[in-house]
């Protein structure tokens, strides 16, 4: 096998999938861009406006950074930014927010926690930017170590109202080798909109092993983990495809 001409379904919304579909293909790939999540913006948080009275100001995902600072004024000098993931980071990076503080292995909310600048948070302001659904772990342990925990829920992933028509022609044509989930919502929401029909002949590849244990849940015969990097799932694809396993 080989990983030249293999069709890798991406879901990833839109605006983020964009640029993995570029790296993918450069490898020889053929990358097919399904979302299955859409992210809207909700009304700007009135806490947005008050950025300087915190000391950490943590984005959970890509999205939150892309949505956020469209509402966001000036980046006080007081707050210090924290990134859920090296993707987070990037984001962050664009939008000319520094310094970041980012996990250096993992990319959820328990690699959050492990960094040493929130060991020790008593009485430090922490905001949470996050969509309406977000995991409460990261707050609930934080405020469990003293801190002042607040969030702003930017925006909301829903999903979309794609045909999968197109999709499902193309993988009964031989033409979908793998598909890539980075959320347990994305993997869910690819199943019911294909009502199950990739399952069980198609390999899924995901980021965490809870997403991993959803996606058997819902039936998925064959699950690939690679660490939470695009790097890493790039490396995990050609390894799988060039290498059988």
């Amino acid at each position: 096998m080989s990983f030249a001409g293999r069709g890798i379904v991406l879901t990833r919304p839109r605006e983020l999938a964009q640029a993995f579909a570029r790296r993918i293909e450069g490898r020889g790939a053929r990358a097919i861009v399904f979302p299955t999540i859409e992210i809207q913006p909700l009304p700007a948080p009135t806490v947005l406006r008050e950025l300087a009275r915190f000391d950490f100001v943590v984005f959970v995902s890509p999205s939150a950074v892309r949505v956020a600072q469209k509402m966001l004024p000036a980046w006080p000098s007081t707050a210090r930014a924290v990134a859920i993931s090296f993707g987070t980071k990037r984001e962050l990076d664009r939008a000319g927010i520094a310094p970041v503080i980012v996990p250096q292995a993992g990319a959820d909310s328990e690699a959050v926690l492990a960094s040493p600048e929130l060991q020790h948070v008593p009485g430090k302001r922490v905001l949470i930017i996050r969509g309406d659904d977000g995991r409460p772990v990261l707050g609930e342990a934080l405020a469990s170590r003293g801190a002042r925990v607040e969030y702003a829920q930017c925006y909301r992933r829903v999903r979309p109202g794609a045909d999968p028509a197109p999709l499902l022609a193309a993988w009964r044509r031989g033409e979908v080798d793998g598909v890539v989930a980075l959320s347990a919502q994305a993997l869910g929401n690819f199943i019911d909109m294909t009502q199950g029909a990739l399952s069980a002949a198609t390999p899924f590849f995901v980021s965490h092993e809870r997403i991993a244990r959803h996606a058997k849940s819902l039936g998925v015969r064959e699950v690939v983990v690679a660490a939470p990097s695009d790097d890493a799932m790039i490396e995990r694809l050609v390894a799988y495809f060039d290498g059988g396993n």
